[in-house]
């Protein structure tokens, strides 16, 4: 765009184009419906609603600073230096613009063509249904010279838009703290918003964004706080997550342009490891379920590097063909576009539908890849031989993914031998515990209810998925096992790690290992592994983890489990309270299920009344992409810093 173009934006950015599409009356009745649900993934969701505006402003040019912050009471405050909502009476309203942006849905510049080329946001619910769930939101807004302020109760305004002073800035302050009557769930989580402030720094290069914690810190330290800028935007994102990888060329390659109307910017990098790691975004969404945009790439890649390869004669000697997989494994890779109008798809509507998309990106790869092939032969060639690597070891592994295929899941006479089963068969009744070792799953065997429950034990440490190739990973007899056991098939002809879930047996699968270090890096091979190759569980809330208490307190014959540390000691300090000496109290402490017996790990760990059950979901794919990655991978310093900052466990030998 211009700058005579955005001189002219810039002037007609008024109350005019602010369009009013509904108004506000449900959001408080259904409040999961706008932004999700009403725990943590809907609290943080207000923040992200807010600084997307914000956000809007710096994809338009008018903002390059964006201040978030978490005080005392859990309100957050967003600062930016834009260029201020409109405060002019809005015609049709016959309010000001900003009471109309502030307490009524879906009205906005992003929805006026004139005021913004494109906007980011999750589907325009906008800074009003923030509003509307928010014990008091206070809008102040700087501009023409003038500081104005509005308050808001529940989202209904207390006064008229209102001059409070003077000003040599320009930009916008929401304050606002969540209606606890809503949400079940209002602290904020610094880490969880500092992660996507950090993401939306690099997929917006050049704009500070900053976040500040004034709550007191556990450890008593100073308050939390961080800036993020980045100038190369992708190019810089791909070295954070590849961080923890080995790359085997020296240069991210990079592309960014326009094509039919739509900028496309795309950063790339091979490493030595065996999966892909690909992350979509328009307009600063993530398409975690992906959409034309990744076809286009996905398209593009395979066929320029194809024509590369049998150009340079290096396919001559292979004896089978090569599959789009085999062109993206050890591939890292950003896409990012804008679109002035996405149509999003899939069940969560992060999948882009517009057509147009494909092709642009398929032409804006194409054209800049071959570029960098035929100008980097040394880099070219590494990435075809690990291409013809990836080649092999897919064809190596079919045999072993078709030994899982054949199983018949559906009779007993296929499934694995140490599999105890359950008597219902509708797979959305059943549940199915992994238990780490023999011994606990005895137990866990004798105390289950057999109707619906079903036990599989898994010896020892599972493969390290992070580090295998595909055939090591299907030869391995734990992982087979976990294959018949939920009835699940892998491989496509257009995607050999898709997953086939028409015949899951059980709708929920609960990883339980004991509550102590080993344990826990025996759930976190699991996980590694149903994030890499079922994710698909995850994504539909299948996987949980079992919570096994870690003490038994008694006195007399009085008794109480306990799950963690405070209440342990609340529980202590509570008897002795009542007079009894802390000698005479006697604490197990569980190391592993197998020091229950039967009856307490149902009582505690599997009575469906009683249990606590943790569902694994994934609330930052990126995150958790790098964080399996570092976990799970070579590099030891980070995984060192990551463990004795999020230890649970005292005395974790590092």
């Amino acid at each position: 765009m211009s700058e005579l173009e955005n001189e002219n934006l810039n002037k007609a950015y008024s109350a005019d184009n602010i369009q009013v599409l509904e108004g506000l009356e449900a959001v408080r009745k259904r409040p999961a419906m706008y932004i999700g649900d009403v725990s943590v993934r809907g609290l943080h969701h207000l923040v992200y609603e807010v600084v997307d505006n914000s956000i809007d402003e710096a994809m338009g040019g008018y903002c390059d600073k964006i201040d978030v912050i978490i005080h005392e009471n859990n309100a957050i405050t967003v600062i930016d230096n834009g260029r201020g909502i409109p405060i002019d009476i809005h015609e049709k309203e016959k309010k000001s613009a900003l009471e109309v942006v502030m307490t009524v849905l879906h009205a906005g510049g992003k929805f006026d063509k004139g005021s913004y080329k494109v906007s980011g946001g999750l589907h325009g619910v906008g800074v009003s249904c923030v509003n509307a769930l928010s014990e008091v939101l206070i809008a102040k807004v700087y501009r023409d010279g003038k500081i104005y302020q509005q308050e808001y109760r529940m989202g209904v305004p207390q006064y008229d838009v209102k001059e409070i002073g003077e000003t040599a800035i320009t930009g916008t302050e929401i304050y606002f703290k969540p209606d606890v009557s809503v949400f079940t769930h209002t602290e904020y989580n610094y880490d969880t918003l500092s992660t996507r402030l950090r993401e939306l720094s690099f997929l917006n290069k050049k704009v500070q964004i900053s976040i500040k914690d004034e709550r007191p810190q556990e450890n008593g330290n100073g308050l939390k706080e961080e800036a993020f800028y980045s100038e190369e935007g992708l190019k810089e994102f791909i070295s954070y997550l590849d961080a923890t990888r080995d790359k085997i060329i020296d240069d991210v390659i990079f592309i960014e342009g326009e094509k039919n109307s739509v900028p496309v910017e795309i950063a790339m990098q091979y490493n030595s490891s065996f999966s892909e790691n690909l992350h979509s975004f328009v307009n600063n969404i993530n398409t975690i379920e992906g959409g034309t945009h990744v076809s286009g790439f996905r398209r593009a890649l395979t066929r320029t590097l194809k024509s590369y390869a049998e150009k340079s004669g290096m396919l001559s000697k292979l004896k089978f063909d090569i599959s789009g997989d085999d062109f993206r494994e050890g591939l890292t890779a950003a896409i990012s576009i804008k679109v002035q109008e996405p149509q999003f798809e899939g069940q969560t509507k992060t999948k882009l539908g517009n057509s147009e998309v494909m092709g642009a990106v398929d032409q804006m790869v194409s054209e800049c890849l071959s570029y960098y092939l035929e100008e980097h032969p040394k880099d070219a060639k590494t990435i075809v031989n690990k291409i013809i690597l990836a080649a092999t070891a897919r064809h190596a592994a079919r045999k072993a993914r078709e030994l899982v295929q054949r199983k018949n899941v559906l009779s007993g006479s296929g499934l694995p031998g140490k599999l105890s089963d359950c008597s219902e068969r509708d797979p959305q009744k059943c549940e199915i515990y992994l238990v780490e070792g023999d011994s606990a799953g005895g137990t866990a065997k004798q105390g289950r209810d057999r109707a619906f429950q079903a036990i599989l034990p898994l010896r020892g440490k599972i493969l390290n998925v992070e580090k295998a190739m595909q055939h090591k990973i299907f030869e391995n007899e734990e992982i087979k096992s976990i294959f018949t056991a939920l009835g699940l098939t892998i491989g496509t002809e257009e995607d050999s790690k898709a997953l086939n879930m028409s015949k899951l047996r059980y709708y929920k699968v609960i990883i339980m290992t004991d509550a102590d270090v080993d344990g826990s890096h025996i759930a976190t091979l699991i996980l590694t592994f149903f994030f890499r190759y079922m994710r698909e569980l995850i994504e539909n809330g299948h996987i949980y983890i079992a919570t096994p208490p870690l003490y038994l307190i008694k006195k007399g014959k009085d008794e109480k489990y306990c799950w963690s540390e405070n209440e342990r000691e609340a529980f202590v300090k509570e008897l002795t309270a009542d007079g009894i000496k802390e000698s005479s109290i006697h604490i197990q402490r569980y190391k592993g299920l197998g020091e229950m017996n039967a009856e307490q790990l149902w009582e505690t760990t599997m009575h469906p009344e009683k249990r606590t059950l943790r569902q694994v979901s994934i609330e930052n794919a990126v995150e958790a992409d790098r964080t399996f990655s570092m976990l799970m991978g070579d590099d030891v310093p980070p995984r060192r810093e990551f463990i004795e900052k999020n230890a649970r466990y005292a005395n974790i030998d590092v």
